[in-house]
């Protein structure tokens, strides 16, 4: 199957760049319910995946950051813990789901690795769930047959 028909494309995906503010992110992470989001660079290339812990690991590391000065802090000093992969639009299922066991979302990139969109776990699972539902139905048919 190609992991094109699971994409979100970039316009429905919440992203920020390396140049938004902490206050810019921790505002946009709250206001649609968000635990991570892509990071793009400035050529719309896929940085990085940034989540609420890196947030909160680099406000407890810079104590002199208080709220009322996030908006003077860079998406680029921020130090993000876990490498999120991204895939080439041309993947093949397997390297999607091995990538999904890890992250809640995979990122999309295309050949010259510009980010084109995300494919949620939550989408790989109602997939699998479904090949698995109808795989044991079509067993039962068998069966009965």
């Amino acid at each position: 199957m190609n992991i094109a028909f699971f994409l979100l494309p970039k316009q429905e995906v919440v992203w920020l760049t390396m140049d938004a503010t902490l206050r810019q992110t921790l505002e946009r992470m709250e206001h649609h319910r968000y635990t991570a989001v892509p990071i793009l660079d400035h050529a719309g290339g896929y940085a990085g995946t940034l989540t609420e812990g890196d947030l909160l690991w680099h406000m407890k590391n810079n104590p002199q950051i208080s709220f009322d000065q996030t908006n003077k802090v860079r998406l680029s000093d921020v130090q993000m813990r876990l490498t999120n992969k991204a895939v080439q639009i041309d993947a093949n299922m397997e390297d999607l789901v091995s990538l999904a066991k890890m992250q809640n979302f995979v990122p999309v990139v295309d050949d010259m690795n510009r980010f084109i969109g995300i494919v949620r776990r939550s989408d790989i699972i109602d997939y699998c769930e479904a090949l698995i539902v109808n795989g044991i139905d079509a067993k039962k048919e068998m069966a009965t047959g």
